[in-house]
């Protein structure tokens, strides 16, 4: 019973193309075989196909995805549903196969070939019609406001690209100088593309894209243009190029643009790819200001020289062209920096004293202070001396400055004084090669109000100024008295007193040795040779009797020589103590 049952089913293998392609408006042919097991003979039964169509969208009110298209049964006319998209254009051939006429992007769809076949059964198969239009030639065209700004901080559009109806969905590409450029949608970038789609009623797309740049000098002559890319019949990829464009004005500044601070100078240049130049007017903030050949110069600018300037240029072949350019010009400045308390400070000895400066600028700003010819102190606008002594007295200056505008600096200075008793520094000694000579000492103080001096003993005497301390220098004789004692320097001012003692000595030789010691001791010189002397003829004397004696050649008793060598030993301490004397 199972045998006869599995010989009564069959199995019905349907085959078609899995991929059609056919140009828009043109006649789609879908064929469809089968075959059947057991073979089924054609006068036994009578075999019937369906043409359904894969829904993608809901085009219709009733429910489910396949839509039948069209039928046929063996030995009858094929027949087409009504109210469906291929209604009246759609047939089914002796062979099976579904024939399309007028193919639309719309029956860009999947199409299922059903066949039933009596006792073998029914059996289906799936084909892809895929439809294919080359769009029409992109159109380039040029912004409504014609004018590029170039050293803008923004990007201005540069063209747009239009290619209309094409199918699949083409894609634009754009060129600069033949070289193409990266697809960008980030608009935060200096380059950038904006692209959009439209589906029109037809089916067909039609696909745009706007391109933007901060042009450069060097963008000056580029020429831009897009290229359409679409896929055709057979993995066919395919281009169309549209005309191409140039930018049109250049508006530059010829010098620094940033950072630009009062004072300086700058200079705007207008002009055209065209030959000879247009006309040019220039406005500042809408205002009408007088420019020379297409340059505006702005000597020495000052801060209401910012604002927005504009050129612009007449072309009296062309009214309708918009030809102009904008740039927005900040001018930097500083203002005056301003000190509290704004006077010179004249101070006590050992007081506190505190000054603060503030300044004002278009930008962030530091203030330091620092002392003239010497190192920053504070570099938060305040300096504070806690402790004042005469080294700080002198002139400071406070520096606003704004480091991101190289240059953009102002100041302003004031002058410390300290009052108090004077204060001699550390006494410097004197020295003479001999007693009688002349001897010159210096003495240092510092005090407010200018202390006196008072040398004891007196000389020849001068006063002079040193930064902020007074300095007096005496000479005199070295005599013996000022060897002794020394001399003592006295200031005075009506705060107070103060004296040091300058003392006075024999300069010493490059030995250390006092050349004085041997100038007043050069007639003691020749005895001390003459001893040295004398000692080294007794040592060899000596020597010769010992030697004498050890050989038995000197006819004397033990006794004797026991005298002579006591005596001999004395002889030798005593000479040697008497050079050790002499030499010490």
């Amino acid at each position: 019973l199972k045998r006869a049952l599995s010989l009564c089913s069959g199995v019905v293998k349907v085959e078609v193309t899995p991929k059609v392609e056919v140009l828009n408006g043109d006649t789609a042919k879908l064929p469809c075989k089968y075959t059947a097991t057991p073979s089924i003979s054609n006068t036994v039964t009578r075999k019937k196909i369906v043409w359904h169509i894969q829904m993608t969208e809901v085009l219709f009110l009733d429910t489910g995805t396949r839509k039948r298209v069209a039928y046929r049964s063996q030995g009858s006319e094929g027949n087409s549903d009504e109210g469906t998209p291929l209604t009246g254009r759609v047939s089914i051939g002796d062979d099976f196969t579904l024939t399309i006429s007028s193919v639309q992007p719309s029956d860009e769809l999947e199409f299922n070939c059903q066949i039933t076949a009596g006792p073998a059964g029914v059996g289906d198969a799936t084909t892809m019609v895929k439809v294919f239009f080359a769009p029409e030639k992109p159109e380039l065209t040029r912004p409504s406001s014609q004018a590029i700004s170039v050293g803008g901080t923004t990007s201005s559009e540069i063209g747009s690209c239009v290619s209309n109806n094409g199918h699949p969905q083409p894609r634009i590409i754009w060129f600069k100088d033949d070289q193409p450029l990266p697809e960008v949608k980030d608009r935060k970038e200096k380059t950038y593309m904006i692209p959009s789609v439209v589906k029109e009623a037809s089916g067909l797309f039609t696909v745009k894209s706007t391109l933007y740049m901060q042009p450069t000098k060097a963008d000056k002559g580029s020429v831009f243009q897009c290229t359409v890319e679409y896929s055709m019949p057979g993995g066919q990829i395919k281009q169309k190029k549209s005309d191409t464009i140039t930018i049109n004005l250049n508006c530059e500044w010829k010098g620094k643009i940033e950072g630009i601070k009062e004072g300086d100078t700058v200079v705007m240049e207008c002009k055209t790819d065209g030959n000879p130049q247009p006309e040019f007017d220039f406005t500042k903030d809408n205002k009408t200001i007088n420019g020379q050949y297409g340059v505006l110069t702005l000597k020495s600018v000052k801060r209401s020289d910012s604002g927005l300037y504009k050129c612009t240029a007449t072309d009296f072949d062309n009214m309708e062209a918009d030809l102009s350019g904008t740039i927005t010009l900040t001018v930097n400045y500083i203002d005056p920096v301003i000190l509290t308390p704004d006077q010179p400070q004249v101070v006590m000895l050992g007081d506190k004293v505190e000054w603060q400066c503030k300044t004002r600028a278009s930008a962030a700003h530091t203030l330091h202070w620092m002392k003239v010819r010497s190192f920053m102190l504070s570099q938060d606008g305040i300096l504070s001396i806690q402790e004042v002594s005469y080294d700080k007295a002198g002139e400071y200056m406070c520096v606003g400055a704004v480091p991101s505008v190289p240059g953009l600096t102002n100041r302003t200075s004031v002058t410390l004084s300290v009052e108090g008793k004077p204060m001699i520094e550390t006494p410097v000694a004197g020295e003479v090669s001999k007693e009688g000579d002349m001897v010159t000492l210096k003495c240092s103080a510092y005090g407010s109000p200018t202390p006196q001096f008072t040398w004891k003993p007196s000389g020849k005497e001068s006063i002079s100024l040193e930064d902020n301390k007074a300095v007096s220098t005496v000479t005199l004789q070295a005599t013996a008295e000022v060897m002794k004692d020394g001399l003592t320097c006295e200031v005075s001012n009506k705060h107070g007193t103060d004296s040091k003692t300058f003392p006075v000595s024999i300069k010493r030789g490059d030995d250390g040795s006092n050349d004085a010691f041997w100038v007043q001791q050069g007639g003691s010189s020749g005895v001390v040779i003459a001893v040295v002397v004398c000692v080294l003829l007794l040592l060899l004397l000596v020597a010769l009797i010992y030697f004498l004696n050890k050989n038995s050649k000197l006819p004397c008793s033990k006794k004797d020589k026991k005298e002579l060598g006591g005596g001999q030993n004395s002889l030798m301490l005593l000479n040697v103590n008497v050079v050790r004397d002499y030499l010490m």
